[in-house]
């Protein structure tokens, strides 16, 4: 990638619905160059795809919250399907340490976050143990990929 193809990643995700032309006159090219390289990029996997980001309070979903689980051994697979096809569940991460897994999830209430956990996570497949961590306040979301990425590149770590 060259300073054009950073420059490109870091406007389209400061703002994904900007005009090709937009972006081609920020970034000093015009509209096709512009266009060819962002479906290079595409192609490539650089760029994996473009979405809305919703606020999950103006939907309903007052409580986010951080759930550690352990599973049994021979249950992974069987989980991780189980996770995927969850809707209540907007992430998850394999960990190293205590837990084999870290999921992210949001509730209307601690009323429903309490049925969530109760009721559907721990009977998940191959749930051994479950510790949540309640978000009180998100301080940063969705930060800038792009700009990390090229500074730790730029300083060789």
């Amino acid at each position: 990638m060259d300073k054009l193809d950073w420059k490109i990643i870091a406007g389209l995700e400061a703002d994904g619905r900007q005009s090709f032309a937009e972006l081609g006159e920020a970034v000093g090219l015009s509209k096709s160059p512009c266009w060819s390289r962002v479906r290079s990029l595409e192609q490539a996997g650089v760029i994996a795809g473009y979405a809305a980001r919703l606020n999950p309070v103006a939907l309903g979903l007052e409580v986010q919250s951080f759930v550690e689980v352990r599973i049994n051994l021979d249950a992974h697979t069987e989980f991780e399907a189980a996770v995927t096809a969850h809707p209540a569940v907007v992430e998850c991460h394999t960990t190293a340490g205590d837990s084999d897994y870290m999921l992210k999830i949001f509730a209307r209430s601690v009323d429903h976050l309490d049925e969530l956990l109760r009721h559907d996570l721990s009977k998940l497949p191959g749930v051994h143990r479950l510790s949540t961590v309640v978000c009180l306040k998100t301080i940063k979301q969705q930060g800038q990929l792009a700009e990390w990425a090229l500074t730790t590149e730029q300083r060789g770590r």
